[in-house]
């Protein structure tokens, strides 16, 4: 892979790094040639990203901050108005969302770390608001992952839209909860699905199901961060954290368990087997995986028409691989992996999203994260 660094000026420089906020690296890759560049800078933690319909970013930071972007990378005073959010370890504010409808009800919707009454263990929770100048009006909460435990790890927690205006919700199990994954009395280690009031789709899988949770969609999950849906299909797809290996690309379907954690491609925590092997007869195993883990954080699929050789693939962000994965897909199949920006970059990635005009805009997961741009070059 070819790197070659351009200055405001438009000439070649030689630079001690990489990557620099104040030009552009061009990157010559397998199937196209783009600029990285810095949009915005200084956002602590930057989770979620979601575009309003003027082209505003809306960005979650993990501490608990839901702020307004610019297109041109202007970012504006934190927005009041959020719930209590309960932000140590993992935890924090999560994803963010548009409404379809967000030009007629102008509704948003998040996911954050929500506190039990007595402070003394969380889950995650979602709700939806509108925004009105600088604060959050009409706050209300759609849905709380029950039960709520005492924990600072494994939240989930991706927001996405189905072709039918239903919301799904990726959840965590927990980390000391895993074997709950497995029933389906509760929220940990689940996809679940409501509409958009928080009420239960009458079409979920589990509905007339003695003892289950309504609102599960899937389960046998482990700790997703990433979720899409198929822009052909209408299928939810979905990235998984392993544990020491095992990082995984699903596909969500309806009433389906993915295994966790009896099936695994990981291991334990400084070695040690988890659960009974690779496959199960009854549990899925996933159109593709990791070994080792790159620590799968937020995908999308690329529908627009900039990159015309991208379109249909799938990109994901990682944290611990600090890369940018683009897998080639077909049908159900990935045929080809390409890791992007690991050297350019070096920074923990958290999330990549498709941007109205067709751009790919990615968070970097740190301290003094940034907003980062994908943009074609000659």
């Amino acid at each position: 892979m070819l790197t070659r660094t351009l200055t405001a000026l438009g000439l070649a420089a030689a630079l001690a790094a990489p990557f620099s906020a104040s030009g552009k690296t061009v990157i010559d890759s397998e199937r196209a040639n783009f600029a990285v560049e810095t949009i915005a800078e200084g956002l602590k933690n930057p989770w979620g990203l979601a575009f309003l319909p003027d082209g505003t970013m809306l960005v979650s930071e993990r501490a608990g901050n839901l702020r307004l972007v610019s297109a041109d990378g202007q970012v504006w005073p934190a927005l009041k108005g959020l719930p209590e959010i309960v932000a140590k370890g993992q935890g924090g504010l999560l994803d963010v969302a548009i409404d379809p409808d967000y030009a007629t009800n102008g509704r948003i919707y998040f996911s954050y770390s929500e506190p039990s009454e007595d402070g003394d263990s969380n889950s995650t929770a979602v709700a939806s608001a509108r925004i009105d100048d600088d604060q959050l009006v009409d706050v209300t909460r759609i849905f709380s992952q029950q039960p709520k435990v005492k924990s600072t790890s494994h939240f989930g927690s991706r927001l996405v839209f189905g072709s039918d205006g239903t919301l799904f919700v990726t959840l965590g199990d927990r980390y000391s909860r895993k074997d709950d994954a497995q029933t389906l009395d509760n929220h940990h280690g689940k996809v679940v699905r409501i509409n958009t009031d928080g009420s239960v789709p009458s079409d979920n899988p589990f509905v007339d199901t003695e003892g289950a949770l309504p609102e599960i969609w899937s389960y046998g999950h482990r700790n997703m961060q990433g979720a899409a849906i198929h822009p052909q299909t209408g299928a939810l797809w979905s990235g998984e954290h392993g544990a020491q290996g095992g990082d995984e690309i699903n596909i969500d379907r309806a009433g389906l368990n993915y295994g966790w954690p009896v099936v695994t491609y990981g291991e334990d925590y400084g070695g040690g087997e988890i659960g009974e092997g690779f496959k199960k007869d009854g549990m899925e195993t996933p159109v593709y995986y990791w070994l080792p883990s790159l620590a799968t954080a937020g995908l999308t699929f690329y529908t627009g028409d900039k990159f015309p050789d991208w379109q249909g693939d799938m990109f994901v962000a990682s944290l611990k691989g600090q890369t940018l994965s683009r897998l080639d897909i077909e049908g159900e199949r990935v045929l080809h992996e390409e890791r992007l920006l690991q050297d350019e970059v070096g920074k923990r990635l958290r999330h990549v999203v498709q941007g109205p005009e067709g751009y790919l805009y990615l968070l970097t997961d740190d301290s003094n994260g940034a907003i980062l741009r994908l943009s074609p070059e000659e």
